[in-house]
């Protein structure tokens, strides 16, 4: 923690939820979250003196997918310091061995949800009601939905509560074609069961964007905070803070 933490006033609170572990259709290969996708986010909240909860849909133990794991022996994250550090502590280890089930919370009571991304998303989010539910109610509201990388499939459906699409009119992001290209060719497959920019392009009346490959990207539009993946989870979790202050 550094000298920056504000802890006056009222607390924010924060609710992040996590993928539950999954398995791939598309390669059989075990998937889950992505660890910087929880853990920049995460230190830009306690940063900012807010509370978080880190949750799942089901509750549990929930699994990171191995390249984003900084001590994997691939090597792809082990830059990732902030990760490191969360890894290495065990009270913040801790908070992925056991979380709380969605249902067992009451989302009304978190200024902001922040919905973590992964590969797993893109089976468990997609087309849980329970995930799009949160993210329409939170929506419509009137506080702060934020959503990055893979989790942003979830914005493919999610609607409000009165049935409108919570894209309707609003300018988003999320994991980009020329990504997906990257992550395929790596290696030597198609990774992904479909594609959030085509899909995303494919919606009339909403105005999906990208930037260059793995750049840090986020967009806010009103209350809805996208970020377009791994790299910019960190950012779009500062436009959480910007929206909601100190």
């Amino acid at each position: 923690m550094s000298a920056t933490i504000d802890t006056h006033g009222a607390r924010k609170r924060v609710l992040m939820l996590v993928s539950n572990p999954g398995v791939s259709q598309q390669t059989g290969w075990p998937i889950g979250f992505w660890w910087a996708e929880l853990t920049h986010p995460y230190w830009e909240f306690v940063e900012a003196g807010y509370e978080v909860v880190v949750a799942s849909p089901d509750g549990g133990t929930v699994v990171a997918d191995g390249y984003s794991d900084p001590t994997d022996a691939s090597g792809y994250s082990a830059d990732d310091l902030l990760s490191l550090g969360f890894l290495t502590s065990p009270a913040h280890r801790a908070l992925t061995e056991d979380t709380p089930a969605l249902a067992d919370l009451d989302p009304a009571t978190f200024d902001a949800v922040f919905l973590v991304g992964g590969q797993a998303p893109m089976y468990t989010f997609r087309h849980d009601p329970r995930v799009a539910d949160l993210v329409g109610r939170t929506v419509a509201e009137g506080r702060i939905a934020a959503v990055v990388c893979h989790a942003t499939c979830v914005l493919l459906d999610a609607r409000t509560p009165d049935g409108e699409l919570v894209v309707a009119g609003r300018t988003w992001t999320g994991f980009a074609n020329s990504e997906e290209d990257v992550a395929d060719a790596a290696v030597g497959q198609r990774i992904q069961p479909f594609r959030i920019e085509d899909e995303a392009r494919a919606i009339a009346g909403t105005n999906f964007i990208v930037q260059g490959a793995f750049r840090a990207h986020a967009v806010r539009d009103g209350n809805l905070i996208t970020g377009q993946q791994q790299h910019s989870g960190a950012a779009a979790a500062r436009l959480v803070v910007e929206a909601l202050g100190r």
